[in-house]
């Protein structure tokens, strides 16, 4: 069993490939839409999510901390997703929301602009010339977040193991050509592996569980996890006592260690 991550433009075939996966491999097919489905709260709606993730930052200051608090929460929803392997994520920076999962296996998918201005036709009934605006806007954008983000070029190749373009190629043969890949090996979740994803898992919900409760919400933290040893370290505003409280609630943690640093220690 594996973790995959497709990358893709707007209407580049990614959401094909996911498909055919799922259909051959048995695995779970994830969206963006079940992420942000998981993740909502009472205080933190689906709308709000949503936006996180398709909009690129447009100024700094208390917007940029919202994204911290919608992205923490995006990050623990899709580790508690693909925890146990067997599933397949596509969508917006599947990668890099997963940074740390060892024996991740990270596609990107490209299609020439004919192929995607047919999807557009076919799945947003636009006209041709809306549908070159809708893809240029969409994959603008998706570059701004990851670069403010990650500052990463979304579409540097390097950041992927396999990188399938579709001009020549058909769902089907690049579905074909995956599988040949993870029977090759080299991708399994192998106990040593299955470890460390139940780590991050940890950690990333007790970072969720920092940002949206009313007492810790103001704060960024690094949050680390070794079995149910926990850490959290940042700049806390003399709210150590709540950041205990609120993480030794998380199920899971069973030791925690808090320790208080200046923003710029913070790595």
């Amino acid at each position: 069993m594996s973790i995959i991550t497709i990358s893709r433009g707007t209407l580049s075939g990614g959401k094909l490939l996911a498909e055919c996966l799922s259909g051959r491999l048995g695995y779970r097919s994830i969206d963006r839409d079940v992420l942000v489905q998981r993740a909502a709260t009472p205080r933190v709606s689906q709308r709000e999510l949503q936006s996180a993730l398709e909009q690129p930052p447009t100024f700094p200051g208390r917007f940029n901390h919202k994204r911290y608090i919608y992205l923490a929460m995006i990050q623990a929803a899709l580790l508690e997703e693909v925890r146990t392997g067997r599933a397949i994520y596509h969508g917006l920076a599947g990668h890099l929301l997963l940074r740390g999962v060892p024996g991740l296996l990270r596609l990107r998918i490209i299609a020439p602009m004919e192929f995607r201005i047919r999807m557009a036709q076919d799945r947003l009934k636009l006209s041709a010339s809306a549908a070159v605006r809708h893809i240029e806007k969409m994959d603008q954008e998706r570059r701004q977040w990851t670069q403010f983000l990650y500052e990463i070029d979304w579409g540097d190749p390097a950041h992927y193991h396999l990188v399938i373009n579709l001009e020549e190629i058909t769902i089907g043969q690049a579905c074909l050509l995956v599988i040949s890949l993870l029977e090759q090996g080299g991708f399994e979740l192998t106990p040593e592996r299955q470890t460390v994803v139940n780590d991050l898992a940890l950690a990333s919900r007790v970072r969720a569980e920092l940002a949206v409760n009313p007492f810790t919400s103001n704060l960024e933290v690094v949050v680390k996890a070794s079995g149910g040893s926990v850490s959290v370290r940042g700049d806390l505003f003399e709210q150590s006592e709540e950041v205990q409280r609120v993480a030794l609630a998380v199920p899971g943690v069973t030791e925690l260690t808090v320790e208080e640093l200046a923003p710029a220690s913070l790595a």
